[in-house]
């Protein structure tokens, strides 16, 4: 790219990227840690994707910001607790440099030295719909994932300070590419999920939240998460980070302006997430909206549209059994097709979906996970990883520290586009999303026939087969001990 503007001949190997597309979709599949792919994505278009660059291309068009404080408190700064604006990117860059213009207008209520903004979960299909070419732009195919653009993924546009709460996702892992400024990236394992004290209060579809202000712990009233481990990085313009399935995550930007685009991997494990997510929002949207609205408990995050139905909610829970079912037939079938041949391929088809804001529907199952042998243990995987430094490990804060405690991932600089008056271009970060079924499941659940069905000697899961299930006795116990642990007993 460098030799391309200059007008020179590239110099041998230069533009050679460090993986191969089929190289990386092994690390993202198989790695179960977070890791930071470096001189990846400099042929992207997308690098050039700065605030001013994404300001013409809407030309004047309004997003929704979200504006936090920037005090830092004991507790999370749930979505529920934010304020929201709709304003142009023009606005709201004159807003962020403290421009006179900004005593007017949509943020005219909001310090900029006392708030930040964040313009978050944006999916691009939606925002550049007139404008599909710009799609082709983001190259996830280049990590193995062909046909994979743009229009699968989701930008986040935020000034200093703009976080997201602790969190993590029940679907998939995350590729994030960072454009414009640095986000720190505070990770934790799955293992530590006890520590981080779990809620699905605020409710939204596919992310799990923590209790804990990880920026500001109050160990008095969660001193478990003395226990956590923290894994820290800053991402770095033209810097894609990985974010392994089931890992929380608590993101913020520490640039005045900082851009990202993500795109979350489906993965095999996801059909069985998918049922727990139905019975979750079954569960919450029942109880809750059996409470009386005066009394004003914002539990329902504004990420999520509307509290869904209990007739939606349990056609939704049978959907995800029969996409479960479906594609573990398959999956048993082709091990068996496999086996008769002598093939040593293991292809579970991935379904894993959200509902995406767009509302576009799926191709269908995507095959992901071919090729790799699960039976190998973690360490022995980590042994074919390739670290180095062109794919660097985000390891735990006690291991390895950077300034203000993170691990500081450095570029070289060859993956980023000449900067533009001083501009920092690169960044990104990644979030949630909803979840959406394969065409294959979206037969509403008075119409599925036997062959569809979670059970052959039933059509269709009932209130009382969930409750029944509810209600069993290593249920009732592990929702008792829970219970006794809050009440402090």
């Amino acid at each position: 790219m460098a030799g391309a503007e200059s007008g020179r001949p590239p110099a041998p190997g230069e533009g050679v990227k460090p993986f191969t597309p089929e190289k990386a979709q092994e690390i993202v599949m198989s790695l179960q840690q977070p890791a930071v792919f470096c001189n990846m994505v400099g042929d992207w278009p997308a690098l050039l994707w700065n605030v001013k660059y994404l300001s013409a291309m809407l030309d004047g068009k309004t997003i929704q910001f979200r504006l936090g404080l920037k005090t830092v408190d004991l507790v999370p700064q749930f979505e529920t607790r934010c304020s929201y604006v709709e304003a142009t990117l023009e606005e709201f860059l004159a807003w962020s440099c403290g421009q006179p213009s900004c005593l007017s207008g949509p943020f005219s209520c909001y310090d900029s030295s006392k708030y930040w903004a964040y313009a978050d979960y944006k999916y691009i299909a939606r925002i550049f719909e007139d404008k599909p070419e710009i799609f082709q732009d983001v190259r996830w195919s280049d990590f193995g994932f062909p046909g994979r653009s743009g229009k699968e993924s989701t930008l986040w546009i935020g000034s200093e300070g703009a976080n997201t709460p602790c969190h993590l996702d029940s679907y998939g892992c995350n590729l994030v590419l960072q454009v414009e400024g640095r986000k720190r990236w505070h990770l934790f394992p799955p293992g530590d999920t006890s520590f981080l004290y779990p809620t699905r209060i605020p409710y939204e579809e596919s992310s799990v939240f923590s209790k804990v202000n990880v920026a500001n712990p109050d160990l008095k009233h969660f001193p478990k998460f003395r226990n956590s481990t923290a894994h820290v990085v800053t991402l770095s313009p033209g810097q894609v980070l990985l974010v392994p399935r089931h890992w929380w995550h608590y993101v913020e930007s520490i640039d005045p302006i900082t851009v990202s685009i993500n795109s979350w991997i489906e993965l095999d494990a996801d059909h069985e997430a998918r049922v727990e997510e139905a019975i979750t929002r079954m569960l919450v949207c029942a109880i809750k909206s059996a409470e009386n609205p005066s009394d004003g408990d914002l539990w329902l995050n504004p990420t999520e549209v509307e509290a869904t139905s209990h007739e939606m909610n349990l056609q939704y829970l049978n959907q995800a059994v029969s996409a479960y079912i479906k594609c573990q037939k398959t999956s048993v079938s082709e091990q068996a097709h496999s086996s008769s041949t002598g093939a040593e391929q293991r292809t579970g088809a991935s379904c894993k979906r959200k509902r995406r804001e767009v509302g576009r529907e799926p191709d269908g199952c995507r095959l992901l996970t071919h090729g790799f042998d699960f039976s190998t243990s973690k360490a022995e995987e980590l042994q074919k990883i390739p670290f180095g430094p062109h794919l660097i490990q985000v390891l735990p804060q006690s291991q390895e520290m950077g300034s203000m405690g993170a691990v500081a991932v450095e570029s070289d600089g060859r993956d980023l586009p000449c900067e533009n008056e001083g501009e920092h271009i690169g960044k990104l970060h990644r979030r949630r999303r909803e979840l959406v079924m394969s065409n294959d499941c979206e037969m509403p659940a008075h119409q599925m026939d036997s062959d569809s069905s979670p059970c052959t000697s039933q059509t269709a899961l009932s209130t009382n087969d969930l409750l029944d299930c509810l209600v069993n006795p290593h249920v009732i116990n592990l929702v008792a001990r829970l219970l006794l642990e809050r009440t402090g007993v």
